[in-house]
């Protein structure tokens, strides 16, 4: 009997919902996505017909910090980008605000287009309650909170955000945006920009310039094979390891076939012996991990070269205090030190993204 009330409550709320564009145009602080999604009917089209999925619909104050007439202009100019862009603002699926916990989690968006990502299934979001707060992180670290949820349609949820998703960018332009020039040099050098940029579903563990500076004298000795061997050793092809993949004890193949084992120990996460610092900044391809040591591969005679400490027996890092990077992550946005700008300064939402594309087409 209680199935039955049930069932018939359930199929009464789904009765008395409204069409996604009904609810679009019955809420005035989604006026301007409102009229931005007008100019894509065939994807309005296709949203309305949709089951399962969530819109995080970025709201007026949203819009006006963003779509400035340059950016507007981006828009008109390469409509197929933008509207590529609408659809990482929805998910693969119907998430209740109810469904966000601490842990991160990576939820697939409907973003596919090969000009934009190649990530399997679709482009992520990270999605986690941080107090009373629902936050959304997007490329870049970029952070959005959930100001009005569980708005119903009879496709599924809308959740109304504060700031529009940033969609990731490549792995090269994400490193020289968040200040990992040594890094950015050594791809140039190594000639592994496209590597790394159009490869799928790529986890690379990426350290910071302070590790390659601990290391400057060894790295200003290797060729350049070698040099491309020590950097294929922080890449990793698919699955795609995000932070709440990553476990304690877990090994993963490299691309250069040799592995690297993942601990994780006072609240830190560790790979080899080098401490993750940034983790989880999503990129075209993949997921980047900052971190502060450059790994050396097994055959280089050590695992790490200047970690942060030595693994034990035990499995966890001597020198780990617990201090660092909190896992799960916080989702903040990244402020990295060396960057010329901050992520958190540095990102422009759309203007990032459809100018990243521009230069892709040109």
């Amino acid at each position: 009997m209680l199935f039955r009330l049930f069932s018939f409550a359930a199929l009464a709320a789904v009765a008395s919902a409204q069409n996604l564009t009904a609810v679009l145009t019955s809420t005035p602080e989604l006026s301007k996505l409102t009229s931005l999604a007008s100019q894509y009917p065939d994807l309005v089209k296709a949203l309305s017909s949709a089951e399962d999925v969530t819109i995080l619909a970025p709201n007026n104050a949203a819009f006006d910090k963003y779509l400035t007439p340059t950016i507007l202009r981006l828009i008109q100019q390469y409509p197929k980008i933008a509207e590529a862009v609408l659809t990482y603002h929805v998910l693969r699926a119907t998430v209740p605000a109810s469904a966000f916990v601490t842990a991160p989690a990576f939820i697939p968006t409907l973003l596919e287009s090969p000009d934009l990502t190649n990530v399997t299934g679709g482009q992520v979001v990270e999605g986690f309650a941080k107090g009373k707060d629902i936050e959304i992180v997007s490329g870049l670290r970029k952070v959005s909170t959930v100001v009005k949820g569980d708005i119903e349609f009879d496709g599924g949820l809308i959740h109304i955000i504060d700031t529009v998703l940033t969609t990731p960018i490549s792995i090269s332009e994400t490193a020289l945006l968040a200040g990992l020039t040594d890094l950015a040099a050594a791809l140039v050098a190594t000639g592994l920009v496209e590597t790394v940029d159009t490869t799928s579903d790529l986890t690379v563990f990426a350290p910071d310039n302070a590790a390659f500076k601990k290391v400057a004298s060894q790295v200003s000795k290797l060729t350049t094979a070698q040099l491309t061997g020590i950097l294929g050793y922080h890449a990793v092809k698919g699955p795609i390891g995000y932070s709440s993949k990553l476990k304690n004890g877990q090994t993963l193949t490299t691309t250069t076939g040799e592995k690297v084992t993942i601990t994780i120990s006072g609240g830190n996460i560790f790979v080899n012996d080098a401490k993750v610092i940034v983790p989880d900044v999503l990129v075209a391809n993949g997921v980047v991990h900052i971190i502060d040591s450059v790994l050396s591969p097994p055959s280089g005679g050590s695992n790490s070269t200047g970690g942060a400490g030595t693994p034990t027996a035990s499995g966890s890092p001597t020198g780990a205090t617990g201090t660092g990077t909190s896992y799960p992550p916080t989702g903040s946005p990244i402020s990295y030190q060396g960057a010329a700008s901050s992520m958190k300064a540095g990102v422009l939402g759309f203007a990032v993204v459809c100018a990243a594309s521009f230069w892709l087409t040109v």
